[in-house]
């Protein structure tokens, strides 16, 4: 393995294949055009139309659509970037951006990379390696325990992926019964997602702040710790919402935590841009988690605070340059951001695929770029997608990051908060409703947030407000009337006449508006105390109980989505005359997303139980449990292990339990013949 870092090479960049796709290439190209420096994308079959694409000076096909046949192909990743004539590689993060033979590969055919030494990344590559490293540096770690020798006084335990992060390959165990059943998920989806199935336990500390300090170091001994950031709240292991500084943290407890970063870094002879993350307790003890030896999804609320463009400095790095002064600059001011993803919170936070028709939030003052001198506020917006983009299986869900940036915590999270209720996202469920709770929670805004706030607080599960659904379908009828008005036609009749009646779907509920247009203005029977101000086929006007509000419509086919201040509402409109509802067998077991079948754990005539886990679908690359609907046997199987499926496909029929398994109790007969009650 090839261990001299790029930086040593005094090398002069004039051009950059960024081994990666969507918001993070686009971060890098903006750097590389601001420098002078040329840019080259790569991409997969489903990123041919994609932003990164079209914005970058070269393009490279990489055939095929799954990660592992395009973004995870070193050999085609050099190919590309001889053909493009790159001379360096920026490997973003996700992908090879963590591989240290992707690393050694890069400087073994002659290029630039812009990343850490190989074996700084080898070093940090195994938690449990990493873990034995940092100890000996005299960093904090928790103690990775054997499955074996645990006993119930340990739970609850965590099993994560030694070989990579972001969630994937992480469970939480409770009870030691379903500790091997965890363990095995755990290696499956290590495997998929980073080509080893090793992992390990370590004890779960419930209420633990996930704090993290931005490292960055070059070739000449001077090694920053650019501040940190709490990335507390936290869904599936995944962060969805990150900060900096972090809140409510004491000033000591901040100078070891840069120091023990700044240690860990040493430790391992770090050049470039990395992140040390811990695991801080509530009594201000904490211990090391990880090295994310890359550039960070969430570095952008350093660069709010401090000004730095960290791409920027990660290409002066990987020339061999000096950074600019012994410290880095102190932070001012605060900064939140949010990511934005396509899936429902609300439904075990399913992923969503389709057609991202629009993305729009008002105020945005930067993309991809840290604040201009002396802007002491604002809104950015780094996104990998744009208006009529594509969303499918193969990679990560989110959308966008949204960015805030004010002289005060509670400013930031304010302006980032208005700028989400009122932002237009339109074509894709997504958690832009679930991010406005949060920030505008009192316990948020007090800055007591942990790894377990989404769970405590309950705030995926709340769906659209029933009063927003009412009055958002009324309008969508009464901007539909106003676009079928001819020049002759009036807004009323002089006669009687039947009330208009249209029907729409919100969230699988139907919702029914009957109304009549008169001479004495709006009558809806289904809105009584309602009027109607003005109406266009874009935007309606209506007053309930003296207070006026404006309801802007918009449709895509069948789609409606009306946005207003009592917020978002996507309407499906249906048929004037419904047709036949499909026959669907009871107990059928449809796919709830589009994926791929990676596990089977059932066959025909097994008898199971609900909720018990039958198959894992990966979409997004996260596993994901299909279980059995209700007990029963299963009597149909239509799936196999490979297997990519679309929304709504059947996968299994769970049938009843025969009449000979129920005894005069009513207890049911397990398959190994205990009877339940």
């Amino acid at each position: 393995m090839t261990n001299t870092p790029a930086a040593k090479r005094n090398a002069v960049i004039s051009s950059v294949l960024v081994a990666n796709r969507g918001e993070i290439a686009r971060r890098v190209f903006r750097s590389c055009r601001e420098l002078g420096i040329g840019t080259v994308a790569v991409f997969a079959d489903p990123d041919a139309d994609a932003p990164h694409v079209r914005e970058a000076d070269a393009a490279v096909r990489l055939p095929g659509a799954a990660p592992a046949d395009t973004y995870l192909r070193t050999d085609l990743i050099l190919a590309a970037a001889r053909a493009a004539g790159a001379d360096a590689v920026h490997p973003g993060y996700g992908f090879l951006s963590e591989s240290a033979e992707f690393a050694s590969a890069v400087l073994d055919a002659g290029l630039v990379w812009i990343g850490p030494p190989p074996a700084a990344i080898a070093a940090m590559g195994v938690k449990t390696r990493a873990k034995e490293l940092m100890a000996a540096a005299g960093v904090p770690v928790l103690t990775a325990a054997p499955p074996e020798a645990l006993t119930a006084a340990d739970l609850p335990l965590l099993v994560k992926a030694a070989a990579g992060g972001g969630g994937r390959g992480m469970r939480v165990v409770r009870e030691l019964g379903v500790l091997e059943a965890e363990l095995a998920a755990a290696r499956a989806e290590a495997l998929a997602a980073f080509g080893s199935d090793e992992v390990f336990v370590e004890p779960y500390v419930e209420t633990g702040r996930h704090v993290e300090v931005q490292l960055l170091a070059d070739a000449h001994g001077t090694v920053w710790a650019v501040g940190e950031r709490d990335c507390s709240i936290q869904r599936r292991h995944q962060k969805v919402v990150e900060e900096s500084p972090a809140p409510l943290l004491a000033e000591d407890t901040r100078d070891r935590l840069h120091e023990a970063a700044r240690a860990a870094a040493r430790a391992i002879g770090y050049v470039g841009a990395g992140t040390a993350e811990f695991l801080l307790a509530p009594d201000g003890r904490f211990c090391f988690l990880e090295m994310n030896t890359r550039l960070q999804v969430e570095h952008p609320v350093t660069e709010c605070v401090t000004g730095l463009d960290l791409v920027r400095l990660q290409l002066l790095v990987a020339e061999g340059g000096r950074l600019p002064t012994a410290e880095p600059p102190a932070p001012r001011g605060h900064a939140v951001e949010v990511r934005l993803y396509a899936e429902d919170p609300a439904h075990d936070w399913q992923p969503q695929t389709g057609t991202l028709e629009r993305l729009e939030l008002p105020g945005v003052t930067a993309r991809f770029t840290p604040p201009r001198a002396g802007e002491e506020a604002g809104l950015r917006l780094d996104a990998g997608v744009e208006d009529g983009s594509a969303v499918g299986v193969h990679y990560d869900a989110m959308l966008a990051k949204v960015i805030a940036w004010a002289p005060t915590r509670e400013e930031a999270a304010r302006r980032l908060a208005g700028a989400l209720a009122r932002a237009r996202v339109h074509g894709l469920t997504t958690n832009t409703d679930l991010l406005v709770r949060v920030l505008r929670h009192p316990e948020f805004l007090a800055g007591r947030v942990d790894t377990a706030f989404l769970a405590r607080h309950d705030l995926a599960g709340a769906g659209p407000d029933k009063d927003a659904v009412a009055l958002s379908a009324l309008a969508a009828a009464l901007a539909d009337a106003a676009a079928c008005r001819t020049p002759l036609g009036g807004g009323w009749r002089n006669v009687p006449a039947q009330p208009q009646i249209k029907r729409y779907a919100v969230e699988g509920v139907e919702h029914e508006v009957r109304y009549r247009e008169t001479r004495g203005g709006l009558v809806a029977e289904t809105h009584p105390g309602v009027a109607l101000v003005a109406s266009t086929p874009e935007a309606v006007v209506l007053e309930l109980d003296g207070v006026r509000r404006t309801f802007e419509v918009a449709r895509y086919g069948a789609l409606v989505q009306v946005d207003s201040p009592l917020g978002a509402v996507a309407l499906t409109a249906l048929p004037r005359f419904p047709e036949p509802e499909r026959e669907t067998a009871a107990g059928s077991l449809l796919a709830p997303m589009p994926g791929t079948v990676v596990r089977v754990e059932a066959a025909v005539g097994d008898r199971v139980s609900a909720g018990q886990p039958l198959l894992w679908l990966e979409a997004m690359k996260m596993q994901h449990r299909v279980t059995a609907p209700a007990d029963g046997v299963v009597t149909e199987l239509r799936v196999g292990v490979g297997l990519q499926v679309d929304t709504g496909a059947l996968l299994a029929v769970i049938g009843e339990l025969p009449d000979s398994d129920e005894d005069s109790n009513g207890s049911t007969t397990t398959p190994e013949g205990t009877p339940q009650p």
